[in-house]
């Protein structure tokens, strides 16, 4: 599992998180929530060690990222695929080109056998195999989200974090996406981590939801619970709209 214990952080002499503590559970997928701005992805980026707590800690599969050495952080970034807001893919490559990057060179890959696995990954996020010979420009902007996804899930790792996936895409690619996390997520056993301001995304995909406001976790449970707060914050923010999404599992399986 993943667990921030008190993580303090401030970026730019400005304090973001302020003594955040959350569980994220073996094999669960927990969607969280918060205005923008709030810290969402500067709370998920610890989980890799790409920031250092100022204080606190995170525990990725019992090893102190706070604490880790090179070769922990290594082992730690193994077991993880990130999902960068933007797909972060290298224009200069082609797709199959940007997946090689993520593969394990342990293997020692034959031409044929990693022809294969490209393959099998590009289809597991619904898009052709033609597509490992295209360059990401070329792509529409949800194929390179799942070229992203495609990407994470090279090394099989035991845990997905994504970073506002669905950011900047249309509602009917944003709900393939969401489909897609849900799919993965189920088919790999993986535990996640999906930052998202956008409801309708926390309410598909999220096992449990929580809500990062003004530097700490205001509230965290299952969907229902969560529309069902009494808070007045977590009512606010969840009910900014005039429907609340069905929450997962309800009529929307994807």
């Amino acid at each position: 599992m993943i667990e921030f214990r008190g993580v303090h952080k401030r970026i730019d002499g400005r304090p973001v998180l302020r003594g955040v503590d959350l569980v994220v559970r073996d094999g669960e997928t927990l969607a969280l929530l918060g205005p923008s701005g709030t810290g969402k992805s500067v709370l998920l980026k610890h989980a890799i060690g790409l920031l250092r707590p100022d204080a606190g800690d995170v525990l990725v599969d019992g090893v102190s990222v706070a604490e880790a050495g090179e070769e922990d952080l290594r082992r730690i970034r193994r077991l993880v695929g990130y999902v960068f807001q933007n797909a972060a893919l290298f224009d200069s490559l082609t797709v199959e080109e940007n997946l090689r990057l993520a593969r394990d060179e342990s293997v020692g890959w034959s031409r044929a056998a990693w022809r294969a696995e490209a393959e099998s990954l590009v289809r597991r996020v619904n898009l052709a195999p033609d597509v490992l010979d295209r360059r990401p420009e070329e792509l529409s902007g949800g194929m390179r989200k799942r070229v992203g996804l495609a990407r994470a899930i090279v090394s099989r790792p035991r845990y997905l974090l994504y970073d506002e996936p669905t950011a900047g895409l249309d509602p009917v690619n944003a709900a393939r996406i969401d489909a897609l996390m849900v799919e993965l997520g189920r088919e790999l056993g993986v535990t996640s981590i999906v930052v998202t301001h956008d409801l309708d995304t926390a309410f598909r995909v999220g096992e449990r939801i929580a809500l990062l406001y003004e530097g700490r976790i205001r509230a965290c449970g299952a969907p229902e619970e969560m529309l069902r707060s009494d808070d007045a914050v977590v009512r606010r923010f969840l009910h900014r709209r005039t429907a609340a999404p069905a929450p997962r599992g309800v009529g929307n399986r994807g």
